[in-house]
């Protein structure tokens, strides 16, 4: 088969997410990835032979959305070009990880997609959501990268078409450690947000990935690493908890893991509003504001006793096998 597989690099999670499936799509056939986005960090070893713009995510300072740079920067004209380009009628199968520029190619060029992956999910009215509704965010789930078909990815089986998260082989391959430091994976926050209070907590020691770091280097009790795979996969494993956002990847792998998680969502992001809501129920504190007494917060999070439920590992090749015999139905 020839499949195309298009990724949204609106965050880093989508493009792990694709690394990690790669393998087994090419026992299926040849692939080939469009890249979507411009807010990814990650080193992208992909055969990646289309790119666009497309639509892409600016932050505030201190953890929120930017909503007038994201309007500033969207350019429909050059969306509708790339999406008249996409040579979709050439490929056997389109695999569409919510994107807009090829769900309007494959409406555009008539052309059968399936939206497989996390955003998926939210097509289920099942699936977790946080006690005030966003008509907006709602709106964007159903009518961002439509499809014919869905195959969600989400922390529990909330529906039949919902699969357990991608999980990679270094994570499940492992034996995890505890030494005692605390990995933190922020990407909505500058680094002014939040050193003084990593800083007034010294017997804590800190594993940051910051985008604007270059190389490893340790000041005080915090180690500052550039956002790189094998160095966070390595600072995961061994970590005694997780700092992260609302983000679905990460926690999955924190979860599967057994590591201690304290969430962040990233402000006005109905996405992440929605998965701290289902890592609420599975026992997940979630903070939604970040304050003077931040350090505070996180020694008594460190203090809690909480065993969160086991995470179940995807079936890549049963999920895969299942996709490609459905997707002609």
């Amino acid at each position: 088969m020839k499949i195309f597989y298009a990724i949204q690099a609106t965050g880093n999670g989508h493009i792990s997410r694709a690394t990690q499936l790669y393998p087994y799509l090419k026992k299926f056939g040849e692939v080939d990835f469009f890249l979507s986005g411009n807010n990814a960090s990650l080193d992208l070893n992909l055969p990646v032979k289309f790119k666009s713009k497309g639509c892409s995510l600016y932050y505030s300072k201190c953890g929120g959305l930017h909503y007038p740079n994201i309007v500033k920067n969207i350019r429909p004209r050059q969306i509708y070009k790339d999406a008249d380009s996409l040579p979709l009628k050439n490929y056997d199968v389109v695999i569409n990880d919510f994107d807009s520029v090829t769900a309007l190619a494959c409406k555009m060029q008539k052309v059968h997609s399936v939206q497989f992956g996390h955003q998926a999910s939210f097509i289920s009215a099942n699936t977790p959501r946080p006690e005030k509704r966003s008509i907006m965010g709602e709106f964007i789930f159903k009518n961002y990268a439509p499809a014919p078909q869905n195959l969600g990815l989400h922390f529990e089986n909330y529906d039949s078409f919902i699969r357990p998260p991608i999980i990679k082989d270094e994570i499940i391959n492992t034996i995890p450690q505890n030494l005692g430091h605390i990995s933190v994976y922020l990407p909505s926050f500058d680094k002014d947000c939040l050193e003084k209070a990593f800083k007034s907590i010294p017997d804590v020691q800190f594993h940051w990935f910051l985008d604007t770091v270059e190389k490893v280097h340790t000041i005080g009790n915090i180690t500052y690493f550039p956002v790189n795979q094998n160095q966070f996969n390595k600072s995961l494993i061994s970590c005694e908890g997780i700092i992260t956002g609302g983000g679905f990847e990460t926690p999955a792998e924190a979860l599967y893991l057994g590591k201690k998680i304290l969430s962040i969502p990233i402000k006005n992001h109905y996405e992440q509003e929605c998965n701290a809501a289902a890592l609420k129920k599975i026992g997940v504190p979630v903070l939604n504001e970040v304050g003077n007494n931040f350090g505070k917060i996180i020694e008594n999070w460190l203090t809690m006793n909480i065993i969160y439920p086991k995470m179940q590992a995807n079936n890549i090749p049963e999920t895969l096998e299942y996709l490609f015999d459905t997707y002609k139905q």
